[in-house]
């Protein structure tokens, strides 16, 4: 059970102590303060639901800078947005303004919500970004976990986009951390997080919508670059995911990088980025001058 301080909203209880343990750590570091350069401006709308807001981390003196929008992870069931403020210092030492969302959760809005709001949040930073100093049309998307998931969808959600008025080229890179790739599990355990795709993620829906809800599986024409990373430790389903998207990815001739970090699980791979220093934040950088 988290503390009122480490879960405000009350969600419902994490499925296994190292997520509590994860969701403790980074509501922790959330209570830090921050450099007094980095401008903050919290609580923004992209939509009606409370839920759909988010926090903007900006450089003193940003104009036309890049920005990160980095979703927080959870198993799309919980989270919070502040799981992402701890990166401000270090995105924000880069010269890009860090976007940090929060989007509806399942079971009480199941797919394709969280997605639709992944979408929405971009169409919505086209008007908003100017006033923070960042540019709307230098887009880079992360997220941890389920974070990852819909950095990804976002990224290769071309149609979606486009309705939304998002133009082709606006999303520059895609950097997922321990992003689940695939929901589909042909015979998940019961109890198992494999099982929770099919019992909370799409809930009151076909199980074959596994594969519409997959990044794996929207590859077909990307042209955003890819740098995909994973913990050593990561599980089997995260490894093996990100290994497939990869080879999806270069069949498709697309720019796309793995990085696997020795020794690191799920939940290290995001708290690392405590260090400014971390090969993350150097590979954002790289993937940033790359696609000026």
């Amino acid at each position: 059970m988290l503390a009122p301080e480490d879960d405000p909203d009350g969600q419902a209880p994490l499925p296994f102590a190292a997520a509590a343990d994860y969701a403790r750590a980074v509501m922790a570091l959330a209570r830090e303060p921050l450099p007094a350069s980095v401008q903050v401006a919290a609580d923004q709308a992209y939509g009606p639901h409370r839920l759909q807001r988010f926090d903007v981390y900006a450089p003193a003196g940003a104009q036309a800078a890049p920005v990160l929008v980095f979703w927080h992870g959870g198993g799309w069931t919980n989270g919070y947005r502040q799981w992402v403020r701890f990166m401000a210092p270090a995105v924000t030492r880069l010269g890009l303004l860090l976007v940090a969302p929060s989007y509806r959760l399942v079971p009480e809005h199941p797919f394709p919500a969280p997605i639709d709001d992944a979408l929405d949040l971009l169409a919505a930073l086209r008007q908003r970004l100017p006033a923070w100093g960042g540019a709307p049309d230098r887009l880079y998307l992360g997220g941890h976990s389920a974070g990852g998931h819909l950095a990804a969808m976002a990224a290769l959600g071309r149609d979606g986009l486009r309705r939304r008025e998002v133009p082709d080229g606006a999303v520059r890179a895609c950097l997922p951390i321990s992003g689940i790739q695939d929901l589909h599990a042909s015979a998940p355990a019961p109890g198992s997080l494999e099982a929770r795709v099919y019992t909370h993620v799409l809930r009151g829906q076909s199980a074959a919508q596994d594969v519409v809800f997959s990044p794996l599986y929207w590859t077909a024409g990307c042209r955003v670059p890819f740098d995909l990373t994973v913990g050593e430790h990561d599980s089997e389903r995260v490894r093996r995911s990100n290994l497939r998207l990869l080879a999806l990815l270069e069949a498709q001739q697309v720019p796309a990088t793995w990085q696997e970090l020795a020794g690191r699980d799920h939940f290290d791979t995001h708290l690392d980025l405590r260090d400014p220093a971390h090969p993350w934040y150097r590979r954002l950088l790289a993937r940033v001058e790359a696609t000026a």
